[in-house]
């Protein structure tokens, strides 16, 4: 499988980005090519130009890129902290830019064509709240942002979510049985080729 790892968090050493990293190395370990992109460090620019918003707009050839290797992936893994229910803005910008209408979806005349169909994606989130806490007040919108907005709108019906918490009172012993569980999760649903 050809599997698109993106994470959008900054501080290099993050649980964020030992998260990603795990799911790099053992996505590796199962034989899967993998497309790694930290979109910090990379410096993707997370504004969408008006002139990118028609669905035949000639692309940046940065966003051109990463259209191509959504398009050529068979899953997908995104890892990001929980900024006010939503996914950093870096992240989001990249949604914007390259989950597009006209590439990863299109309205036909009977309804929504789906072009990430038969596709799996993992996403992991974290956040400082303690889930209870979070549900009680908030519900889990980042759930249904990534599985209905997004996921649900391009075709991809095989998602997991799991979110970590509290990432600010959790100990090392804690992160170490989190990062069990993303290579856990990994090999579940990208089992080896």
């Amino acid at each position: 499988m050809k599997v698109l790892v993106v994470i959008g968090h900054q501080p290099p050493g993050s649980f964020n980005h030992a998260i990603a990293e795990t799911a790099v190395e053992e996505l590796g370990t199962a034989g899967h090519e993998v497309v790694y992109h930290d979109l910090y460090a990379e410096g993707f620019d997370p504004i969408l130009p008006a002139d990118e918003i028609p669905t035949d707009a000639q692309l940046d050839p940065v966003v051109r890129r990463h259209c191509d290797e959504v398009l050529a992936a068979d899953g997908y893994v995104i890892v990001h902290p929980n900024w006010w229910g939503m996914p950093p803005a870096i992240l989001k910008g990249w949604i914007d830019r390259v989950i597009r209408q006209g590439t990863m979806y299109q309205f036909g005349p009977d309804g929504i064509v789906q072009h990430l169909a038969g596709r799996r994606a993992l996403v992991v989130t974290t956040s400082n709240t303690p889930r209870e806490d979070e549900l009680q007040l908030y519900g889990d919108p980042l759930e249904n942002l990534w599985k209905n907005c997004i996921f649900g709108m391009v075709g991809v019906e095989e998602f997991t979510r799991r979110n970590f918490e509290s990432i600010i009172m959790s100990s090392p012993e804690q992160r170490e049985g989190w990062l069990e569980e993303v290579r856990q999760l990994v090999r579940e649903i990208f089992p080896p080729a």
